[in-house]
């Protein structure tokens, strides 16, 4: 529990750009597959370097599958270590699976007997916990999703439907379709809307291993479309957040949002 509440925190953290030196992602072991027998290793972490183990893991209880055909599937396997989480997905149908760590926390701090009090939870919980006659009582959201997309055989792109709640990110260019030297296009909804003017940072794994991140910024246009083209092969985090005010709880007046996903690129 104390682990999920640090990774609640950190969360609120990152969206809220307090803490812009952690990053939240899920890696997956490889994202195209072909053959029958086929299996994906899926790792999650919070860390100081990009797909690296050293801070703290992300707990998996939200964790949500969509497989080919549009049906959930099960992960197995499910771990949760010091510095990462890790679990396997059995690929039983062909086509593109995508593979999302949700989050959806209420923050909310006022005064209690005259001492400041925190707190962290689900929107149903935080009525049961709040006095009546809370004073100066502030109250945020948070939604967060963490994805990735993997495909066995031929892509496909029916569990890539937007639901229409929080920031998603859906394919012009098939996200397991990437090439270096090739331009990818892709496009940011949020609520289901074009997300107009939004920042992403796009990153190359290995940041550990040398002095320039190498980070890239690119913005979406009106019609929330932005286009990358990848110089080198690799395991990609892409990452943006933004604040709106479709709250689920009456008492919050902000709702943080922020989404990253994982690409590979592969070589030309």
């Amino acid at each position: 529990m104390l682990r999920h509440t640090i990774t609640a925190a950190l969360l609120f953290a990152v969206v809220t750009n307090t803490c812009s030196a952690h990053k939240l992602w899920v890696l997956p072991s490889q994202t195209q597959f072909s053959g029958n027998d086929s299996w994906v290793t899926v790792d999650a972490c919070a860390s100081n370097d990009l797909f690296y183990f050293n801070h703290v893991p992300l707990p998996l209880q939200y964790l949500a599958i969509v497989a080919p055909d549009g049906t959930k599937a099960e992960a197995v396997n499910k771990s949760m270590g010091k510095y990462r989480s890790v679990f396997d997905l059995e690929l039983t149908q062909d086509g593109t699976y995508r593979i999302a760590l949700m989050s959806k926390f209420v923050f909310a701090s006022w005064e209690e007997d005259g001492k400041p009090r925190r707190w962290r939870g689900l929107a149903d919980e935080l009525a049961k916990e709040m006095p009546a006659d809370a004073k100066g009582l502030k109250v945020s959201e948070s939604l967060g999703r963490l994805e990735t997309f993997v495909t066995k055989n031929d892509p496909t792109t029916d569990a890539i439907k937007p639901t229409g709640d929080g920031m998603e990110m859906i394919p012009v260019t098939h996200p397991n379709d990437l090439y270096v030297g090739e331009e990818a296009t892709f496009k940011m909804l949020v609520n289901g809307e074009p997300g107009k003017d939004l920042e992403l940072t796009i990153v190359r794994g290995g940041t550990r291993y040398r002095n320039n991140l190498e980070e890239q910024k690119v913005t979406t246009n009106a019609k929330g479309e932005f286009s990358v083209t990848w110089d080198k092969p690799g395991m990609y985090w892409l990452s943006t957040s933004g604040k709106d005010e479709k709250t689920s709880s009456p008492e919050a007046k902000v709702r943080f949002l922020m989404y990253s996903a994982t690409l590979e690129v592969l070589p030309e």
